[in-house]
């Protein structure tokens, strides 16, 4: 789909793409792993020779304690007496505050998951029979290339609501020189994190810097097997009338593709800028809870 694309503006474009990009079928009528199938071995090797200096970041914001405008669900953390050398984490992590990544039975259209699964079959209250979380239980290694769109508008960080096109992210792989191929995690940079600390928390559910849903005929061509950001990577207004979450929606209930919400790379960004090195190495390791729609974990990129 050509530059400067805007389309779908309202739910009935918003359909009408997700048929002609949906990935049900492709890789078998029982997938369960979507575009993670684009990981091949051959991938793996590629991210593992990226490792050239050894040097680690951390991509995901220490969870988040205190309640605010874009954590409704507060990480608990509580200390068992006595002695208190024990410990006790509880988290309700999906939301625009704790890193986390979500399985492919987290969003559904038209009471279908990804490859056409029922919600009836699927999302049941003791979790989801198909496409949980556990489906990553080995762990993921693959290529990632930083967007740094703040970076490419020489400025701190987006404001809330700005889209970000298939444009942007073009002229970045151009100032770059990291282009994006199949297999690749993609990692959205909107500055999220640096924002709340200058100017303190807002509603990011609300109104958020992220991808404009027009990226998707983008992403699909291009193979990218992960998508990540800072926040939701969506832009929120959506900017797709009657349509909340048409990012996600497409992503991972079209595609089949797994999205890292609410990653700190801020650091990641700074130490890109250092090297003039936007592409790495980068780690994956959920928690395998049977069945369940996604799970906080600790993402690792190497240099």
């Amino acid at each position: 789909m050509p530059s400067g694309n805007r389309s779908p503006l309202n739910a009935e474009e918003f359909d009408r793409l997700f048929q002609q990009v949906k990935n049900w079928g492709r890789w078998g009528a029982d997938d369960q792993l979507g575009s993670v199938n684009l990981i091949t071995p051959a991938k793996r090797k590629q991210a593992l020779s990226l490792a050239k200096t050894g040097q680690t970041v951390s991509l995901v914001h220490n969870p988040i304690t205190d309640k605010a405008e874009d954590n409704a669900s507060p990480f608990e953390h509580t200390m068992t007496a006595p002695g208190f050398n024990m410990d006790t984490y509880k988290v309700s992590y999906h939301g625009y505050s704790h890193s986390h990544m979500d399985a492919l039975c987290h969003i559904l259209y038209k009471e279908q998951t990804y490859n056409g699964y029922a919600r009836a079959v699927v999302n049941t209250d003791k979790g989801c029979t198909k496409l949980g979380i556990d489906n990553l239980k080995q762990g993921l290694i693959t290529r990632a290339v930083l967007l740094d769109i703040p970076r490419l508008k020489n400025v701190p960080y987006l404001e809330p609501g700005t889209a970000v096109y298939q444009e942007d992210v073009e002229a970045w792989e151009k100032m770059s020189g990291a282009k994006i191929q199949s297999g690749d995690v993609i990692l959205l940079r909107t500055g999220r994190w640096a924002r709340r600390e200058k100017v303190g928390p807002w509603n990011v559910g609300r109104s958020a810097a992220g991808f404009h849903a027009s990226i998707i005929p983008f992403i699909k061509a291009r193979g990218v097997a992960i998508v990540g950001s800072d926040a939701a990577s969506e832009v929120t207004p959506s900017m797709v009338q009657g349509v909340a979450l048409p990012v996600h929606t497409l992503l991972i209930t079209a595609l089949g593709v797994n999205i890292l919400d609410n990653h700190d790379l801020e650091a990641l960004a700074e130490t890109c800028a250092k090297l003039k090195r936007w592409e790495f190495m980068i780690t994956l390791n959920p928690m395998p809870v049977t069945g369940g729609t996604g799970s906080p974990l600790n993402t690792i990129a190497t240099f």
